[in-house]
């Protein structure tokens, strides 16, 4: 009786820690790193930004990186190794500089 105890409670401790090793696994929620380079072709001038790709950009001091001074109603971002640019409300991209390189 008592080793059958010790195997349910190892069955049921087992079964209560398998979700959150699968959990710690997943990588899909992870931060993303902005600095290593990624091309993105698409982002030219008046291209519009996905929501997402600006959301996870870091505003960048552009006096701190030698970038000109944005226009009002635009920031610098850094996104997958790039500085751009672009409207605060709408995401569209004014100018982009690759900031890294592969």
């Amino acid at each position: 009786m008592n080793a059958t105890r010790k195997v349910l409670s190892l069955v049921l401790a087992v079964s209560t820690l398998a979700p959150v090793a699968a959990f710690a696994q997943d990588h899909h929620d992870a931060p993303h790193d902005n600095h290593a380079y990624v091309e993105h072709k698409e982002w030219k001038k008046g291209y519009h930004m996905n929501k997402a790709d600006w959301a996870r950009g870091e505003k960048v001091d552009y006096n701190q990186y030698h970038l000109a001074p944005p226009p009002r109603g635009y920031e610098w971002r850094q996104v997958d190794g790039n500085y751009v640019m672009a409207a605060i409300a709408t995401g569209v991209i004014a100018s982009t500089i690759v900031a890294a390189s592969r």
